[in-house]
């Protein structure tokens, strides 16, 4: 700078700065450095001010028996009343907030304060997500509920279920469904979901418990706190074969378990590097990745001169996924790798179909991607 401000001086400060690659405002900056202390002005008290003898009287009157309970407004108003003017409300409120003695004594709702969910998987298994959307029905005002589960990590559908209502009893036998499927072991998991009267329902938590599965939910009127499962709706939703309209419930679970199993395991995703939730939840992603960049090799020994940002490299697989970044470090934070394909877990045997009685519907066990 003080090469700048010789120049300046000489040519004037936009050639100087055009020539030394400097913006003007960084020389205005360096002529006007910012004051990094100010020193503190003792304010003179104000003519008008209550003397300190005034300020006591105010103060016995406010915590006096009498006014104890009483806001400063009603006393200002009782003691007119009696023909005595201490001082303004507002300054007895000032008084008050001076000795810490003012707050909200009345028994009013406190709103909650919730904490962000951050949630981290580095494994199948570990964090799952789930939601309910509506599914148009044969005619107006007629919808069946779908219950979709995923692994957030692998992105695959590892339960799902069709009804005609919502309900809690249905999201306990879904959820326990997809735990027995997979082979979910004491602590390995956790399941997300925002905050339907379903999600929070305490026989879904403890049925979760039984399994010893951890519950986490979003925070009311946050819509980023269950990003998977909105994805994965809206790529079954805006797809071309998504349909107007169901015909029926037993159509509407036809669809869905072909869609389900095409988005396991043909459906190629750009979040997971273009595997498909099924190959990268049974951990085949390092081989097909490999197989992959030997086929980018061969073609660019063959033919360097079309890859003109050089070598082409396969798309990354991500190590991690998460539901709002971590604060620690994925490291330091991440649960211990599990297995993706606990024993009795993608190869076991579905368990039955039970029958809603209720509603009549069957609930679905999901598909297991075969």
């Amino acid at each position: 700078m003080p090469q700048l401000r010789t120049l300046a001086a000489q040519v004037g400060v936009g050639r100087a700065c055009a020539a030394l690659g400097v913006p003007r405002s960084s020389y205005y900056r360096f002529l006007k450095p910012k004051v990094t202390s100010r020193t503190r002005v003792t304010r003179a008290t104000p003519p008008r001010a209550l003397t300190a003898d005034e300020q006591a009287t105010v103060r016995d009157v406010l915590n006096s028996e009498r006014f104890v309970d009483a806001t400063p407004r009603t006393i200002y108003h009782r003691l007119l009343e009696e023909g005595r003017v201490l001082c303004h409300w507002r300054t007895m409120y000032r008084l008050l907030q001076a000795d810490d003695a003012s707050r909200e004594r009345r028994a009013i709702r406190r709103q909650r304060t919730y904490v962000k969910p951050e949630l981290l998987a580095t494994a199948p298994n570990q964090v799952w997500s789930w939601d309910i959307t509506l599914l148009r029905g044969p005619r107006p005002g007629v919808w069946y509920r779908l219950y979709v589960v995923l692994d957030i990590f692998s992105r695959k559908v590892v339960g799902w279920l069709v009804a005609e209502h919502e309900a809690a009893e249905l999201a306990e036998q879904f959820l326990a469904d997809a735990c027995l499927r997979e082979g979910i072991a004491p602590k390995q998991l956790t399941v997300h979901a925002d905050r339907g009267p379903a999600m929070i329902a305490q026989t879904v938590a403890e049925t979760l418990s039984e399994f010893e599965v951890a519950c986490s939910h979003s925070r009311p009127s946050v819509s980023n706190d269950n990003p998977f499962s909105e994805a994965q709706f809206k790529t079954m939703k805006y797809g071309p074969r998504y349909p107007d309209r169901f015909a029926s419930l037993d159509d509407a679970e036809r669809w869905v378990a072909s869609f389900v199993t095409w988005y396991n395991t043909e459906h190629h995703h750009s979040g997971i590097g273009f595997l498909t939730p099924e190959q990268h939840h049974r951990g085949e992603g390092s081989a097909i990745t490999a197989q992959r960049q030997v086929a980018l090799d061969a073609a660019y020994a063959a033919h360097p001169e079309r890859f003109v940002r050089g070598r082409p490299m396969a798309p990354r697989i991500p190590t991690a996924a998460w539901i709002n970044p971590p604060t620690a470090t994925i490291g330091s934070s991440a649960a211990p790798a599990s297995s993706p394909n606990p024993p009795g877990g993608q190869g076991s045997q579905p368990p039955p179909r039970p029958l809603d009685a209720q509603a009549g519907s069957v609930i679905l066990p999901g598909n297991t991607g075969e």
